[in-house]
């Protein structure tokens, strides 16, 4: 390597310089919004109800994740949107507490 130039500064092909192509920082995130704090709190709420009632971390992600064509949609998604969503997925939860053949 000559001691000159540095591996940022340019690439030689057939005698023309070629601009070296920067250095991405791939490993971050690009910069996002973040939730706004009413949202993450009934967020948070609905995934604590669903993770205490059904009874752990894998029934309670797959509930909240997955469509659910009686809520019309995702209960996580729906859940964090509005109050009236949240109190609907949590009487889903709810529900489903008292009989688990629910869904």
């Amino acid at each position: 390597m000559n001691p000159e130039t540095s591996p940022a500064e340019a690439t030689v092909t057939e005698g023309t310089a070629v601009p070296a192509r920067t250095r991405s920082n791939s490993f971050f995130r690009p910069k996002r919004t973040p939730l706004p704090r009413d949202d993450a709190r009934r967020q948070g709420d609905i995934s604590q109800l669903a993770f205490l009632t059904m009874g752990g971390r894998d029934p309670a992600i797959a509930f909240l994740n997955s469509e659910n064509a009686e809520l019309g949609g995702r209960p996580l998604a729906l859940a964090t949107a509005s109050d009236t969503g949240y109190e609907q997925v949590a009487t889903a939860i709810r529900a489903w507490a008292r009989d688990p053949g629910f869904e």
